[in-house]
């Protein structure tokens, strides 16, 4: 879905949605109380988050990989795949498309071997089957079929926790307080212009995105995403210093028709306008077609990865 405007700040539809909020809380809260968890022989590491859309989990997932591969490590991801039709499998990104197996685990697949099942307790047994010896989900924060050793909750500093309300009143899952009972450590996504941290007593560790305009292009752009907020892409964009012309936003995991594709190419060919989308969207472009669109390249970067390093030493991560 889309994510919705008011999920930001509040209004009258939102204050109109609050008693259901309140049946939504009390019924993740039963779910994660009566729910045993499967307990497995490596650590887990949650990079979750406390709300509904993305936030930029799947970067940050990939920085903390590459740290723990740095330190000797064989980390696996292990993802539930949403969109995909295949569970319990490998992914195997020269074999399988994103209708297969999701967009995010194709991706994640390109850092770390990656487990695709609906089951996370199974997916983190087929990891310890294939030899990984830590496990890093990619979401999955409210998911308590697989008992995690390190939870990390991941906010962007652009919109902090939105509204404040829980869905469907606004963007949350569940309360900031209730999150934060449960969750090791803090990651914040860019400068924190909501004052969020001022309520945050864990371990916090700043992140930055950068982006990188893969072939200097100086054209102006028409951009469009399938994302929950696809406003930060095109921000991203312009801090490349691309300037947009036209933007197209899409549903979340939105899967691409040949019809929609070629009428995108077409416009930008009309124009003369550069397509840009993020990776997440590209996976799901067919093949022979994915010549025609550029891809914004971004990567995590933790600011002090030193002491994320050894916060993770410390809980027998690393």
């Amino acid at each position: 879905m889309k994510t919705p405007k008011y999920f930001q700040k509040q209004n009258e539809l939102s204050r109109l949605l609050s008693p259901i909020s309140v049946i939504y809380a009390a019924l993740t809260a039963l779910r994660l109380k009566t729910k045993k968890p499967y307990h497995a022989s490596i650590p887990v590491v949650c990079v979750g988050n406390i709300l509904a859309g993305g936030v930029g989990k799947t970067p940050v997932s990939i920085a903390i990989a590459k740290l723990l591969i740095k330190s000797g490590k064989n980390p696996f991801f292990i993802s539930r795949g949403y969109g995909g039709n295949l569970s319990g499998v490998l992914v195997d990104t020269k074999a399988h498309t994103a209708r297969d197996v999701g967009d995010e685990p194709l991706i994640l697949a390109r850092t770390a071997p990656t487990v695709v099942c609906k089951d996370r307790a199974k997916a983190a047994k087929i990891a310890e089957e294939n030899g990984a010896d830590v496990l890093i989900m990619d979401d999955g924060f409210q998911n308590p079929t697989l008992k995690k050793d390190v939870s990390f909750l991941v906010f962007n500093g652009e919109t902090g926790i939105g509204n404040g309300k829980i869905l469907p009143a606004g963007p949350l899952r569940e309360s900031l307080k209730s999150g934060l009972k449960r969750a090791d450590g803090v990651l914040m996504i860019e400068k924190d212009k909501t004052n969020l941290l001022e309520k945050i007593d864990k371990p916090c560790y700043e992140v930055y995105i950068k982006e990188e305009n893969p072939q200097n292009i100086t054209q102006k752009v028409l951009a469009f995403a399938g994302i929950g907020y696809p406003m930060k892409f095109y921000n991203s964009l312009m801090k490349c210093g691309l300037t947009i012309a036209k933007t197209y936003d899409f549903e979340d995991h939105h899967f691409y028709g040949r019809a929609e594709l070629n009428a995108l190419i077409d416009e930008a060919r009309q124009e003369d306008l550069a397509l840009f989308t993020t990776m997440k969207d590209f996976v799901k472009i067919p093949t022979d077609l994915q010549p025609h669109f550029n891809v914004l390249n971004i990567s995590a970067e933790i600011k002090n990865e030193k002491a994320l390093f050894d916060f993770l030493a410390n809980k027998g991560i690393c």
